[in-house]
């Protein structure tokens, strides 16, 4: 049990309604709604707590051991692995440090380091939206959607409108959205993709009568995923939502109709042989959510190399003993020798990535970490500046991005271990979401992770120590309250 288990339930309850009311955007919440959550919460309050696994100090690695890669037709052999490394790391000056992250990655059981693939990254939603849509238009197969949020509005109706499309063309549509995510569309939004003959499936549903696998009201699926004929697929921190829109970067960026401004976030396409990594990712959620049988498809088509970058596609679920995705950043940050940059939305580090960080700082690591100077959940905001103290006292630096909403999950350690993903830095992203992950391994990628991360820390604001010890009574004490939920935000 977490420590914090010795709370009254009452308080639980207390704290899981407000992360209801501020978890996800929502414009109108119906009584019926808000009755359902209630009731599941309720029940909710019954059942246990996880737990995050503990990550040794240093992974056992035996450096003797070949690192095993595998391309689109299996497994490589030992030389042909160790030509293609030889090539990821021509030119570069640390080698050793690349040695190190492949060898930490290789010890981490779980999906295989895969070869052959073309990486794009994607930054905003209009670049993402564009890149979706051109490779939904050109499906000839099938396409798997899955995604946290969706909302019936100019650009949810556009995803709608291209899906429906294509199963007329005669292309099986498959449609996985979180119950709680999608809680502002309301059920003709989805009646009109279920009437055009596109499996849906509400994962999670937040009313227990509907669910038709064992039903655990924490769990949601964050996940933001686009599979197109099992040959491209697109992952990262866009929902589907108007707030993306426009970019942030632009100097003609500016705030949205409603006053908001607007969102910062980055994606990722990916083709090559790991696609199938993700498309199986897809298709297990199907399967333990008993979704109705799909349409006969080639899932896992014959893939070819497209490109050179080493991709290992990971998957967390509340269902597995421990979050690989946690797994795999404690023993990256842990292993770094040079320098840590995370840029992500909601950032309420548990004790081990905590101490991970600091521990990092203190032996000399660049630590850099960029984070939102405003939010859509305060709760969460605040929670995260409580532990501003702590991390600058020991030589962290934290920068928060201005002139945009910044949603973006991403790290680079060392210049050559890369990340993108839906998850956040936070208990729920490693406890009790479904969340998905590329970790890309090389120079190059990582030179385009670090020119990013710049262009990002041209438009933040850094947080000094000092300055942050004259922070008013009133934000104190919004942090110590925040603090208290931080186990279930």
């Amino acid at each position: 049990m977490h420590p914090r288990d010795e709370i009254q339930w009452k308080s639980w309850l207390e704290a899981d309604m407000l992360v209801f009311m501020f978890s996800a955007p929502m414009k109108s919440r119906s009584l019926d709604k808000i009755s359902e959550w209630l009731a599941a919460v309720i029940l909710a309050g019954l059942t246990g707590c996880s737990t995050l696994p503990t990550i040794a100090s240093d992974l056992t690695i035996d450096p003797a051991k070949p690192i095993q890669l595998e391309g689109a037709r299996g497994p490589l052999s030992s030389q042909q692995s160790k030509a293609i490394l030889n090539r990821l790391q021509s030119g570069g000056k640390e080698t050793s440090i690349f040695d190190r992250h492949l060898a930490v990655e290789d010890a981490i059981v779980g999906s295989p380091l895969v070869v052959g693939n073309k990486v794009v990254l994607l930054q905003d939603g209009p670049a993402t939206f564009q890149a979706m849509f051109t490779a939904i238009s050109n499906a000839k197969d099938h396409i798997n959607m899955e995604t946290y949020i969706i909302e019936d509005d100019e650009v949810g109706k556009r995803f709608v409108d291209a899906l429906i499309k294509k199963q007329a063309q005669g292309v099986p549509v498959n449609f996985i959205y979180d119950s709680v995510g999608a809680i502002n569309a309301p059920k003709e939004f989805f009646k009109r993709l279920t009437d055009s003959g596109i499996k849906v499936l509400e994962f999670n549903p937040i009313n227990p009568l509907t669910a038709k696998k064992g039903w655990e009201l924490n769990q949601r699926d964050h996940r933001k995923l686009l599979i197109v004929d099992g040959q491209a697929a697109f992952l990262g921190g866009i929902n589907i939502s108007s707030v993306y829109s426009s970019g942030s970067f632009s100097p003609r960026s500016k705030r949205r109709p409603d006053g908001s401004p607007p969102w910062r976030d980055t994606h990722v396409q990916l083709e090559g042989p790991v696609v199938g990594e993700f498309q199986k990712l897809f298709l297990a959620t199907w399967e333990k959510q008993k979704g109705a049988p799909l349409a006969p498809s080639k899932f896992f088509p014959q893939l070819s190399n497209k490109g050179k970058e080493v991709v290992r596609a990971i998957g967390s679920s509340p269902d597995d003993p421990y979050s690989l995705i946690y797994a795999t950043l404690i023993s990256a940050i842990k292993s770094a020798e040079t320098s840590v940059r995370l840029t992500n939305a909601y950032f309420v580090p548990d004790p081990q990535l905590l101490t991970a960080l600091k521990d990092a700082a203190q032996r000399g690591v660049d630590v850099k970490i960029i984070l939102p100077s405003n939010t859509d959940f305060w709760l969460v905001f605040h929670a995260g500046r409580s532990f501003y103290t702590t991390l600058l006292r020991a030589g962290v630096k934290i920068y928060e991005r201005r002139g945009a909403l910044l949603h973006s999950k991403t790290a680079l350690i060392d210049g050559v271990w890369s990340t993108i993903g839906s998850t956040n830095l936070d208990w729920r992203s490693f406890l009790h979401n479904e969340e998905v992950n590329a970790v890309i391994l090389g120079q190059e990628f990582g030179g385009q992770m670090q020119a990013m991360f710049e262009t990002d820390l041209a438009s933040s604001n850094l947080i000094t120590l000092e300055q942050w010890e004259r922070r008013s009574i009133g934000l104190r004490l919004k942090e110590m309250t925040a603090r208290i939920w931080e186990y279930w935000l």
